[in-house]
């Protein structure tokens, strides 16, 4: 017997009520391995509208006039732009380069490919974004303010650690605040994950951008937030940063298991958020343009107070590994500049939520941020 039913019976969301489980997108496509960004052209073939809708490609440009760029498969009027990752993205990058392309083509691109490290790939985010939707990307700085879904994009991380290719985030400095795009059309279409992309990264920026990853996970682990699913994907994580970090691997089963673990570190903050650290690098990087794994670093080795486990290992994998962070960063800065800091900081809400709960300003105040900020 068929069994009708009635469209009209089944119960819908009504609009303006509060969902009690948050619906979060993923990459629904993914392509994993050694020497698979060679499969980059075919992948993007499918997507193409015509020959006259390009690709646009934003790429590191430490990558220019090298091996990797000659093997991006542009073809008709695709466009390469070199993008330097030597400064956090801001807001204004974003509009200049939606403008850009608005002005090089008539129509529509078919997408936009980022292939870099966490810089890059959420400048890719926010532009696919801005390609379809109005006004600046300042103006979409906060959580679930995007209308329209986005362009068509793709991301291939030539670094592991930030959780970029796969989060529905991207952090971008506006001209009040350091804060993501956070939004369901954020998130890439297609990520494609070949370590041996990573080959070659200096040994710095490898520890800090890992650290990233580790931070991304002793913060989900630890927070208010946690839940069944994001402490499934947090602890794998933390089991892979301390393989990488804390044992002799062969360096391409180190390259396989980190880019492994900043895909379940960004999944591990899908339904949680991250905490103290990264709210109080957003403040570093606002004012003074510090790039986010070496913030990350800056603050979370003071933070024994709220992370004394993570704060341990984390100085554990730091000697192992011979890394001195730099000193005197804040140093020279007055009271205004401090207070800036501060009040970047203190805006991220749901990271102070998820480190300490509701009542969190009884806990942290301006005072104690300068505190920290002092030490750095």
């Amino acid at each position: 017997m068929e069994l009708k039913r009635d469209i009209a019976a089944i119960p819908m969301s009504v609009p303006g009520t509060k969902r009690k489980f948050k619906n979060f997108p993923m990459v629904p496509f993914v392509v994993f391995g050694r020497g698979c960004f060679d499969q980059l052209g075919d992948i993007l073939m499918s997507q193409r509208k015509h020959s006259d809708a390009p690709f646009i490609f934003l790429v590191d440009d430490v990558f220019e006039k090298k091996e990797l760029a000659a093997r991006i498969p542009c073809i008709f009027n695709d466009q390469l732009i070199f993008i330097s990752a030597d400064v956090e993205p801001r807001t204004t990058q974003v509009d200049a380069l939606v403008k850009k392309i608005q002005n090089d083509f008539d129509e529509l691109p078919s997408g936009i490919v980022g292939i870099g490290g966490g810089t890059v790939l959420d400048l890719s985010k926010a532009v696919s974004i801005m390609m379809t939707n109005t006004g600046r990307a300042d103006e979409y700085q906060g959580w679930d303010l995007v209308n329209k879904p986005s362009l068509y994009h793709a991301g291939i991380p030539t670094i592991s650690g930030t959780g970029a290719e796969v989060s529905r985030t991207t952090v971008l400095l506006g001209p009040e605040k350091k804060l993501g795009i956070n939004s369901d059309y954020t998130t890439f279409d297609q990520a494609l994950l070949d370590p041996d992309l990573t080959k070659g990264v200096c040994k710095s920026q490898w520890f800090y951008t890992g650290m990233d990853c580790f931070i991304h996970c002793i913060e989900s682990l630890k927070g208010t937030y946690l839940n069944a699913f994001s402490q499934s994907y947090g602890e794998k994580a933390l089991e892979l940063c301390k393989e990488v970090f804390l044992e002799e691997l062969e360096p391409a089963e180190s390259r396989d298991k980190l880019m492994m673990a900043s895909w379940h570190g960004g999944m591990s903050i899908a339904y949680s958020q991250v905490g103290v650290a990264h709210a109080m690098s957003y403040g570093l990087g606002f004012l003074l343009g510090v790039r986010h794994g070496i913030g990350n670093c800056l603050v979370f080795q003071h933070l024994e107070e709220f992370y004394p486990e993570g704060v341990a290992l984390f100085n554990t994998m730091s000697q192992k590994h011979n890394i001195e962070l730099p000193t005197g960063i804040c140093a020279n800065l007055d009271d205004n500049e401090f207070d800036t800091m501060i009040s970047v900081a203190m805006g991220m809400v749901p990271l102070w939520e998820n480190a300490l709960g509701k009542d969190w300003r009884k806990v942290i105040t301006p005072e104690k941020l300068e505190t920290i900020y002092r030490k750095i």
